[in-house]
């Protein structure tokens, strides 16, 4: 279980940062607007809201039995992701490696992390259409949806379970609290892809269709996003092979959302 005060100084990190990034980024004038317009707006996505709890309920269940699942029909890749790579993440590892990376990269990890997905949902919520608040609420499903089913389908360790003589494990080591946190979210034999990558260039990707009403947003989700899928692999916990498919996996959540959307209209 998550102790109490890690889960709270993550929500009060977060609370802040949006806080601060809301009025700069969407404007105090859109938000004021909001209370009146919220009612049709909430009934207008409500549908699209209950398919992505829907899905983030199933995965919280499969998570519990998943990992004994996928050692029965699954495929273990993770000999095959090393075969591909070698030791790449621990020569980006040890290019880097330094004390204040290190901080800021399990930062953005864990808090930049979560700020990137929360804040679409509410500055796209404070537009007049409601066509990217949609692609987004989409394109978390169909990420969610295809992670869980590749969760089941491929074993996968990362390199720091791999090679812990060439691959630190930064996060855990330096911030021991935070195992924790992200053991309740994701086994360790569930890296490929990488989710942390797909959501973070998803958000990027949606971010860049409407850089013409939020460029502030774009230009600062570009930034987190990068900075996320470098995380991945700074911190040891994703391989390279992990943040391409998660990319490609990005795109396609972005293609089908676009589609879905776009026919809904």
């Amino acid at each position: 279980m998550i102790p109490v005060r890690v889960l709270a100084q993550v929500v009060a990190v977060v609370f802040g940062l949006l806080g601060v990034a809301l009025p700069v980024l969407v404007g105090r004038e859109r938000l004021a607007r909001l209370p009146q317009a919220a009612p049709e707006r909430v009934r207008g996505v409500t549908p699209h809201l209950g398919g992505l709890g829907a899905l983030l309920v199933l995965n919280s269940v499969i998570r519990d039995f998943g990992p004994q699942f996928s050692w029965v029909v699954g495929w273990n890749v993770t000999g095959t992701i090393h075969a591909i790579e070698g030791s790449f993440v621990a020569q980006f590892q040890s290019a880097l490696v330094g004390p204040a990376l290190t901080a800021y990269f399990s930062m953005v990890y864990v808090y930049g992390y979560v700020f990137l997905l929360v804040f679409p949902l509410l500055a796209y919520f404070a537009l007049d259409d409601g066509g990217p608040l949609r692609r987004t609420i989409v394109a978390y499903g169909v990420n969610y949806g295809l992670g869980v089913v590749s969760y089941l389908l491929f074993i996968a360790y990362g390199p720091r379970n791999l090679m812990p003589e060439l691959v630190d494990s930064l996060l855990f080591t330096t911030y021991p609290k935070y195992q924790l946190l992200t053991s309740e979210v994701n086994s360790n034999t569930n890296v490929f892809p990488s989710l942390h990558t797909s959501l973070s260039v998803t958000v990027a990707l949606l971010a860049a269709q409407t850089r013409d009403t939020y460029r502030g947003w774009f230009y600062v989700s570009t930034l987190v996003a990068g900075s996320v899928v470098a995380a991945t692999m700074y911190l040891g916990i994703h391989w390279g092979t992990d943040v391409v498919a998660g990319t490609a996996l990005a795109v396609l959540s972005v293609w089908v959302a676009d589609r879905y959307v776009s026919d809904a209209e």
